[in-house]
């Protein structure tokens, strides 16, 4: 999908400058070697150059090709001299094999709108920056879009990943094609597919990849697409008599508005122990639903049993060791990871897990007694830390990891007697008396208190940072439910905590309130 301004014809008095950014494993050099060979093929000088970075997230290399038609009178005794690195401003070509790489390149002046085509992929590799933010620190793809529309005298645009997939090919393959159908070298596309089949590996997935690419490079883009559709959960039978008599009192019960949040809350409950566990999240919300209807909560559309819907799955379905342990075993977990790394059928694949409990976890998931009892013991409990607190690798493809974490994942049916089950339902009894006690006077304060569970999240030391960011916003919010802007304000320090792990954002909002309270 493209958008264009028109296009001159190329100008092959100068060098051609062509900017790639790509990720580990993306082919990027692969990509590089096919242009470089491309050009030579067609009688051209080239030349290229790279300079690898290993901040974003595996690592983005910036690759330079700089290339120029020579008569064929000159040929093998014109030596241009060729430039090694890509300058503001000076270039022709920009191909960014992930949307947020055609972000950075806009933002070091490397797209121009008098001169710049900007090929790119529009699908997502999520940078750390983006990643370690504990509320949502997604970059905006939509603004990329905007500034790319400007930017660049010519957009192709679309999710590369996807055809990438759908072909079983590389990325590079599709940016190989979507580069020969934008004509910015004056090559046929015959000349293109030559280039890959003379380099002899994976010839009939690239040849797809490619063909691929090329077709969707041609399809017009006005405006940004985001490709996944939206998907809202039905509350509907599954063939499991149990559950499906859970749904069918959740259907009779709830009103509609809530169907959706209560499919996915008890999916998520019932996964995460058993059905019995999702008869308890149903009662719970049975008791906010009388609490909403009383409080006029059908004009808000019911809002306060979603909400609820959805934060008390989370506060429900906790990570704890057992459930660590059967995610990683999941046959559809080694089925996901084939996937991701484009395994063949006939491939061995390896997968090796970094595990390091802490004694907060062992001690977590025993008995409650015997949890207590080393937890109140703290040379016991720093004796028994020292041969616990260290990582180490398990190999969960192979028969001994896999039956080591299998075995640990069979003992859930034992989780409502551990100590972490116990304080888990303890936090979140107390979490909810907050909730109905604020709802009967301020029903946004109480939205936003069950929105509060969302800093509680993760596990080990993202577990312990969240925990704490909760209960210091809870303790102001406690201070702060008398006030009539008492919503605004928890959203407010629920923002901040959000905003960065170490909590400085908390630290400065929970100062603010504290110089007007």
């Amino acid at each position: 999908m493209s958008t264009s301004s028109g296009r001159a014809p190329l100008d092959t008095t100068r060098p051609l400058s062509i900017a790639i950014m790509a990720l580990g494993g993306q082919g990027g050099g692969v990509l590089v070697d096919w242009l470089v060979a491309l050009c030579e093929a067609n009688g051209w000088v080239a030349q290229a150059s790279s300079v690898p970075g290993v901040a974003q997230r595996t690592g983005a290399t910036v690759y330079y090709i700089e290339t120029l038609s020579v008569p064929p009178a000159a040929r093998g005794t014109l030596r241009p001299v060729l430039g090694l690195m890509a300058a503001a401003g000076e270039v022709d070509v920009v191909v960014a094999a992930e949307w947020m790489e055609a972000g950075r390149a806009i933002l070091r002046g490397l797209v121009t709108p008098d001169r710049t085509t900007l090929i790119a992929s529009t699908h997502r590799a999520y940078a750390v920056v983006e990643k370690q933010t504990p509320g949502d620190g997604i970059a905006d793809p939509v603004a990329v879009f905007e500034a790319a529309k400007s930017c660049a005298r010519r957009l192709i645009a679309f999710d590369m990943a996807a055809v990438a997939e759908e072909t079983r090919s590389a990325i590079s393959a599709v940016l190989f094609g979507a580069i020969a159908a934008s004509k910015v070298l004056p090559f046929a596309r015959e000349s293109y597919e030559a280039v890959i089949r003379s380099a002899g590996i994976g010839v009939e997935a690239s040849l797809r990849g490619f063909a691929r690419g090329y077709e969707r490079a041609t399809l017009p883009l006005d405006r940004w697409q985001d490709e996944r559709p939206a998907v809202r959960p039905a509350l509907a039978p599954v063939g499991h008599a149990a559950f499906d008599a859970l749904v069918a009192r959740a259907r009779d019960q709830f009103p509609a508005p809530c169907h959706d949040m209560l499919a996915a809350g008890l999916a998520r409950v019932v996964d995460f122990q058993d059905v019995d566990y999702g008869r308890d999240y149903l009662d719970l919300l049975a008791g906010l639903l009388a609490l909403d209807r009383s409080i006029g909560g059908e004009a808000r559309g019911f809002a306060l049993t979603r909400t609820a819907a959805k934060y008390v799955a989370l506060a429900m379905a906790y990570d704890d060791v057992y459930r660590v342990a059967e995610l990683k075993t999941r046959g559809s977990r080694f089925s996901r990871v084939r996937r991701e790394v484009a395994a063949a059928p006939d491939q061995l694949l390896d997968i090796t897990d970094y595990m390091h409990p802490r004694m907060d976890e062992i001690a977590g998931s025993l008995p409650a007694p015997l949890g207590r009892f080393i937890a109140r013991r703290p040379r016991l409990f720093r004796a028994l830390d020292r041969l616990v607190n260290r990582g180490r690798r398990v190999r969960t493809s192979r028969l001994g990891g896999f039956l080591l974490l299998y075995a640990l994942a069979g003992l859930r049916r034992f989780r409502r007697g551990t100590l972490r089950h116990q304080t888990e339902m303890a936090h979140r009894d107390a979490w909810l008396a907050r909730v109905r006690e604020a709802a009967a006077k301020n029903y946004d304060l109480a939205l936003e208190l069950l929105a509060c569970r969302r800093l509680v999240k993760g596990y080990s030391d993202t577990y312990s940072r969240g925990r704490s960011k909760f209960d210091r916003v809870m303790a102001a919010a406690k201070r702060l439910e008398e006030r009539n802007d008492a919503a605004a304000w928890v959203r407010r320090l629920r923002e901040a905590a959000l905003r960065d792990e170490d909590g400085a954002a908390l630290d400065g909002a929970l100062k603010t309130v504290e110089s007007f309270l």
